[in-house]
Formats: structure tokens, C-alpha cells, sequence
């Protein structure tokens, strides 16, 4: 038997990247998996990919929706357990980031960007949450909440990549890295005594700072 055989888990941001390989992992270990972005080609092909690994059409239920809104919040939570029966696992992993429409960084951006990066980045997390709640602790379920290392210091992918003095694993880590980290926390067969922790699966960018020993200007040009 499969890890997550009899779970249920919905994970967001799940047309791309790590919100992929992470419905796709869940779902290959026994899983039945909600996958939603707002791309809906992107999305079919999360599904294709699902169910090209052998698992079954009726253990993928694809929703094409804004998860900043109301409505398609609760269209996720509430197709999901009338699909399902019951949510599991909670991976809050949809996010993204906002150019300013003049290029202007810092506090000379305009306060629309703020407000849309913390919209999804933030407000988003805390409101699937709180509809997912009870659901959750009827299923004595989990939740992981993905963020990007792009916001630290050591957060630029191309950098680091030709200096690898910043990243003692020597490679820039996939989607697959963080989906079995993902998978990790949510088999509380394995990881039951890990609560309330923030993990950073970095590489090892952080334990060693390179990055501070360069120009920032220059990181930003490369």
C-alpha cells in the first residue's frame, strides 16, 4: 500500500513548478489530488502528466480558478470534499511576484504591487485556511505552507548557478527537491514530531551567506 493511499490532498499553484511535481508525487503514492491555477492549458497538462504515471481519472479533480477571490476558494474546498469525501493535506504553495509597470523597486513602487503580492502571498494562505479548517481536523489532517528563498538575500537563481561558492550542494534545487520535502511532512508516519517548524530546503545557501560577499548591484545585473 501506497503513503498516501485513502488521503486527500489539495495543493495550490499546482499548474507549474512545485505545486506540480508535488500533485503529481501525491498522487502517484496513493493519493487523490485537487490541482487548481488559474492557467487552465497548464493545468490539463498536470493532469496529463498525473495520469500518464497510472493513476486513476477519478483520483484528479481539476479546478481552473483565481485564488483570490471568495467564490473560487470556495469552489476549491467545496468541490473537493463533494468530490472526495474529506481533505487531508493542505500545501499552500500558489504565489507570486508583481514588476511595478515603471520598474521601480522598493518603497518607489507603487502601493498596488504590495497590495498584490501580499493578496496572494498571504491573505490567500490564512482565508484557504480558515475554509478548510474543520476539515482538516475531522481528517486530523495537515498542512504545508511553501514559500519562495527568492525573498532572502541569497534568492537569485541565475547567480547562484555560476557561483558556487553560495551553494555548498553545488546545484539549484527543482521541483522535485522541494515535492519530496512536501511529501515528507505530510507522511506523519515519518515526520510526526516536526510542528510549527519553517524548513529551508536551500541547498545550503543560508548556512554558508556567499551571496553577502558579493556586490548586490552586480547580483541584480545577472
Amino acid at each position: 500500500m501506497s503513503r498516501f493511499t485513502g488521503k486527500t490532498a489539495l495543493v495550490t499553484g499546482s499548474s507549474n513548478g512545485i505545486g506540480r511535481a508535488t500533485a503529481v508525487l501525491f498522487a502517484k503514492e496513493g493519493a487523490k489530488v485537487t490541482i487548481t491555477g488559474r492557467n487552465a492549458q497548464r493545468l490539463e497538462e498536470t493532469r496529463q502528466k498525473i495520469l500518464k504515471a497510472g493513476v486513476p481519472e477519478d483520483h484528479v479533480l481539476s479546478i481552473v480558478c483565481d485564488l483570490n477571490t471568495e467564490e473560487g476558494q470556495d469552489e476549491l474546498i467545496n468541490s473537493t470534499i463533494q468530490r472526495f469525501g474529506k481533505l487531508d493535506i493542505l500545501v499552500n504553495n500558489a504565489g507570486a511576484a508583481f514588476n511595478d509597470d515603471q520598474y521601480k523597486t522598493g518603497i518607489e513602487q507603487d502601493i498596488s504591487v504590495y497590495d498584490k503580492v501580499m493578496q496572494i502571498n498571504m491573505r490567500s494562505v490564512v482565508t484557504l485556511t480558515q475554509k478548510a479548517e474543520k476539515y482538516l481536523i475531522e481528517a486530523k489532517g495537515e498542512i504545508i505552507n511553501v514559500s519562495s528563498m527568492a525573498a532572502g538575500p541569497q534568492g537569485y537563481c541565475r547567480f547562484i548557478e555560476s557561483h558556487k561558492e553560495c551553494l555548498p550542494s553545488g546545484k539549484v534545487g527543482q521541483p522535485n527537491d522541494i515535492a519530496n520535502i512536501i511529501a515528507f511532512l505530510a507522511d506523519r508516519s515519518v515526520s510526526s514530531y516536526i510542528i510549527g517548524q519553517t524548513i529551508a530546503a536551500d541547498g545550503g545557501s543560508t548556512l554558508v551567506m556567499g551571496m553577502q560577499a558579493h556586490d548586490m548591484m552586480d547580483i541584480l545585473k545577472s
